[in-house]
């Protein structure tokens, strides 16, 4: 096992990695520790290695997500994310991944004035210039900017409608690129149904 090896032993770094991503599901309270037991070892041996310590510490941060403890996720999050602008700049797809990462804790943490702006003002337009209008991390992008639109407790009319525009368009789209009986274009259904609903009781 690792255990057996010396702490600056890659093949232990690796093996811990693959335990922790193995746990995470079943079992995340312990996941945790040997995660966060592997980013300490990344921190002390391998700081430079800056692809391999946003990975650590995002995989750190999915398992508190998992354990419901968004605020350190969010904490965690939001450092992966500035990092990333740091070193790959605004528009590379691993930023614009850490940025959607950052507005999934957002949402669960009900801070949608943030999760709008981010997606708005930020990841969209990254994500177009990058990935294109087609590509599933921009249409899973529009449709997060839909349901903050949705769920913001101060949501107004207007704010339904943009809503229902954007899911019209990721709809057709999604029904293109992946097909109708594609999970993610059902999903995306189900989610302008509600937003109709909602339209319609306003």
């Amino acid at each position: 096992t690792y255990l057996g090896r010396p702490e600056s032993d890659t093949v232990r770094a690796v093996a811990m990695a693959v335990l922790g991503a193995t746990l995470r599901m079943s079992q995340p309270e312990e996941a945790l520790s040997v995660l966060e037991a592997h980013l300490a070892l990344y921190r002390r041996y391998w700081s430079h290695d800056e692809e391999n310590m946003r990975v650590a510490q995002g995989s750190v941060a999915s398992c508190l997500a998992r354990l419901g403890r968004h605020d350190e996720a969010l904490s965690l999050n939001r450092k992966i994310h500035a990092r990333s602008v740091t070193i790959y700049g605004a528009s590379h797809e691993q930023v614009i991944l850490s940025g959607v990462n950052m507005v999934n804790t957002l949402g669960h943490l009900g801070l949608f004035d943030e999760m709008i702006s981010l997606t708005r003002d930020q990841l969209l337009p990254a994500a177009r210039r990058t990935l294109g209008n087609d590509d599933n991390i921009t249409l899973g992008a529009k449709q997060n900017l839909a349901e903050a639109l949705r769920f913001n407790p101060k949501c107004t009319r207007d704010d339904l409608l943009e809503a229902e525009t954007i899911l019209l368009d990721v709809v057709r789209r999604r029904r293109r690129v992946f097909g109708p009986a594609h999970p993610n274009t059902s999903n995306c259904e189900a989610l302008m149904s509600d937003v109709r609903i909602q339209l319609a009781r306003a």
